[in-house]
């Protein structure tokens, strides 16, 4: 199959540097902020994210993780690795590569519902406009659309690093 490069590896890093000051201007009264990763390249890019947030902020930012069947969230149990006190009374981000419909980014939003939270945004490399859900990305590197049988695959480590439409 014919893929197409929308992203090149300098590119992402270039959207990733932005978006850290984005969440930097957004919480800059916050001292802590909990940074989501949502596992696979939503971990990498939370990496990156946490990393640019230490380097230009004196926010501390607070990684976790959250493992969940992207495909059929509502069947298996998600897991996050963190504690309810870690994210009570803090602004939380929620990290994925790819906004497809919305799904995956509101079954991962729901694990903090419990709790008093200052509030929650999100983050997505890539948003193709196709929300079934009412969820968006708060903060998004490149918005594209495209047609239901289309499909974004994200690249973030070794030479083929980019984000490509297929």
């Amino acid at each position: 199959m014919d893929r197409s490069l929308i992203l090149t590896a300098a590119q992402i890093d270039q959207k990733l540097e932005r978006i850290a000051h984005e969440i930097h201007e957004v919480c800059f009264r916050e001292k802590e902020v909990v940074i989501c990763a949502i596992q696979g390249n939503g971990e990498i890019i939370a990496d990156r994210i946490v990393q640019l947030l230490q380097e230009i902020s004196e926010i501390k930012p607070i990684l976790c993780h959250i493992e969940m069947d992207k495909e059929n969230p509502i069947k298996t149990e998600s897991r996050l690795d963190i504690s309810s006190d870690a994210y009570k009374n803090k602004t939380i981000i929620v990290i994925d590569d790819v906004s497809n419909s919305g799904k995956t980014l509101i079954y991962a939003i729901k694990h903090f519902l419990a709790e008093p939270i200052h509030g929650i945004k999100t983050l997505v490399l890539v948003d193709r406009n196709h929300n079934r859900y009412p969820v968006q990305a708060d903060f998004v590197g490149l918005t594209i659309s495209t047609t239901l049988k289309e499909h974004i695959e994200v690249i973030m480590t070794g030479k083929d690093k980019g984000v490509y439409l297929k």
